[in-house]
C-alpha cells in the first residue's frame, strides 16, 4: 500500500525554491541529496496539518499559511505538494533534520538530480510562476 507525504516548495522574491539537502546516511532513502521540505503523513492527520507539524520539527518554521499546489501520484506513494512565499534568512532557522537548506534558481533545480521525483514537481511549479500553468492543466489533479 502506498503512504502519502506532505512536502512543500517555499519561494522568496527572487524565484529561488527552498531545498533540504538529505543527511548522508546509507540507511535513509536519497541519502546526501537535494530535496523538498516534508514528511509523511501520519495516521488520523490531514496532509495539511502534516506540513505544519513537520515544518515546525524540521526547520521550526510556522508553515500554516501555506497553500495546496497540486497532489501527485508517484508509484510509492500520494504526494500532496503545498506553497508559501516567505522570504527565510536561512542562517537564523534551526536546522533538526537534514545537513543544510538553500534557496536554489529554476536553472539550479534544472541541473540537479532531487530525491523523490521532486524535478517534476518544481518543474510544474516554474511553469505556474512563468504563468503557463493552468492553460491546459487537464493533466494536473487538484487538491
Amino acid at each position: 500500500m502506498k503512504h502519502t507525504g506532505a512536502s512543500i516548495i517555499f519561494y522568496n522574491r527572487a524565484h529561488q525554491v527552498l531545498l533540504l539537502l538529505r543527511d548522508d546516511l546509507p540507511s535513509i532513502p536519497y541519502p546526501g541529496m537535494w530535496d523538498l521540505p516534508g514528511g509523511h503523513v501520519e495516521i488520523g492527520e490531514t496532509p495539511a496539518e502534516c506540513i505544519v507539524r513537520e515544518m515546525l520539527e524540521e526547520i521550526e518554521v510556522d508553515a500554516s499559511g501555506c497553500t495546496p499546489f497540486k497532489v501527485y501520484e508517484f508509484s510509492d506513494r500520494t504526494e500532496h505538494i503545498f506553497t508559501e512565499q516567505a522570504e527565510l534568512d536561512l542562517q537564523q532557522i534551526v536546522l533538526h533534520e537534514g545537513q543544510k537548506l538553500l534557496w536554489f534558481s529554476q536553472k539550479e533545480v534544472e541541473y540537479t538530480e532531487l530525491a523523490y521525483g521532486f524535478n517534476e514537481v518544481l518543474s510544474d511549479f516554474f511553469r505556474r510562476e512563468r504563468g503557463e500553468y493552468g492553460k491546459n492543466n487537464s493533466q494536473f489533479t487538484s487538491l
